[in-house]
């Protein structure tokens, strides 16, 4: 079993589950994965989801085994905008070890990341000869800036958990034993809203992350008055109701 699920109320729990390769990743845990993903897009009971490893690793990357054999895992960096699809819900990375090149890729898929003081992050496409295709590219530097980005790329230099929440790659770096509960908590907490709206919320969030900032306010702009003209139509909520939801 390449992935584990398990689920804690309205949050789902993902494991990779190959520790003996540090959950590198083959062509059946990317399928996996991607199922898993379509499955939690689907699911209305299922309102965020944590992404992490089986210790000691997060994700060494792809399975080179495997890349220098069948190479199927390395025909699966496709058209999918990162390592899976994204879905209407958010997604919190626990990274409790080794997050590599594309392991570093799947971390940076997820909209938020919390690390344990056990993580480190690096990126080695350049020193492998494979080069990023689920995002590393536009990700990294949106989230740390580009000359950092590109010192990770080219200079292969390792980022230490306490460095990568100064970088801003990191939301909390956490004791080890505090990762998962700190990532539930904070799922659990992203799962509260009323999910409508909470879904809309994080729509507009990833359009402008997409987008250049002036058309990012527009695009905002665009979708708060539809957002508005879609209450008008439904019934503006009372005060009452508002407070209902906070």
């Amino acid at each position: 079993m390449t992935i584990r699920i398990e689920h804690h109320g309205a949050v789902a729990v993902v494991t990779l589950n190959r520790p003996e390769v540090r959950n590198a990743l083959s062509g059946e845990l990317i399928t996996a994965l991607r199922s898993a993903f379509v499955g939690f897009g689907a699911d209305d009971g299922i309102r965020a989801v944590v992404l992490t490893g089986a210790d000691p690793a997060f994700c060494a990357g792809l399975d080179l085994k495997e890349l220098s054999g069948s190479g199927a895992n390395l025909a699966m960096v496709d058209d999918v905008p990162g390592a899976f699809a994204p879905i209407g819900k958010p997604v919190i990375a626990a990274v409790n070890g080794v997050a590599v090149t594309g392991g570093l890729e799947l971390a940076l898929s997820c909209d938020i990341r919390i690390a344990s003081d056990r993580a480190v992050f690096a990126d080695t496409h350049a020193r492998v000869g494979v080069m990023p295709g689920w995002g590393l590219t536009v990700r990294l530097p949106r989230a740390i800036g580009q000359a950092r980005a590109l010192e990770m790329s080219l200079a292969g230099t390792r980022v230490d958990a306490a460095t990568a929440l100064s970088w801003g790659l990191v939301n909390h770096v956490v004791p080890h034993a505090d990762l998962l509960p700190t990532a539930l908590d904070i799922a659990r907490r992203m799962a509260e809203p009323d999910q409508v709206a909470a879904a809309a919320l994080l729509r507009m969030y990833r359009e402008a992350a997409e987008l250049p900032p002036g058309e990012a306010m527009r695009q905002e702009s665009r979708d708060s008055r539809a957002w508005i003209a879609e209450l008008d139509r439904s019934g503006v909520p009372t005060p009452a109701e508002l407070n209902a939801r906070r």
